[in-house]
């Protein structure tokens, strides 16, 4: 069995992630402001200190993507229910529907992709999925 080369292992996904963010061209949108939307579509409505913290970039930054998304259409802010004085951003249905309209332009090239691979290479990635998905938990569960 192959030794696992982490450094290896990092190019390739810096590299796919690259690839798999820019296959939907229909609307260009920064990296941060599409996940800004995956966020709240993935975990729900946040305040703009979470989404502060989770997008790794400054409390201005965010605030100014949130009101071009909400200028947009895309999100919303509401009362928190829990304060009185604090605000939820919620994706709304046409920001969902950005965030799903990516996710099926993705889907299709992947798809097309896949399908030019020989089956052991696509018998390779399936049989590294649990291990990929098990990386992303154990990154979720290391930052709580």
């Amino acid at each position: 069995m192959p030794e696992l080369n982490v450094t290896e292992l990092s190019s390739v996904f810096e590299d796919f992630t690259r690839m798999a963010i820019r296959i939907p061209a229909k609307q260009r949108w920064s990296f941060t402001t599409l996940s800004v939307l995956h966020t709240l579509a993935g975990v729900g409505p946040c305040r703009l200190t979470e989404l502060t913290a989770s997008e790794q970039v400054t409390q201005s930054a965010v605030t100014q993507i949130v009101t071009k998304l909400e200028r947009d259409g895309l999100v919303e802010r509401r009362p928190a229910p829990s304060d009185g004085r604090g605000v939820l951003v919620h994706i709304t249905d046409a920001g969902r529907a950005v965030v799903e309209g990516r996710r099926a332009e993705r889907l299709a090239r992947l798809e097309e992709l896949a399908d030019r691979l020989a089956p052991a290479e696509r018998a390779a990635i399936a049989a590294a999925l649990p291990a990929l998905a098990r990386l992303v938990e154990l990154n979720q569960t290391s930052r709580r």
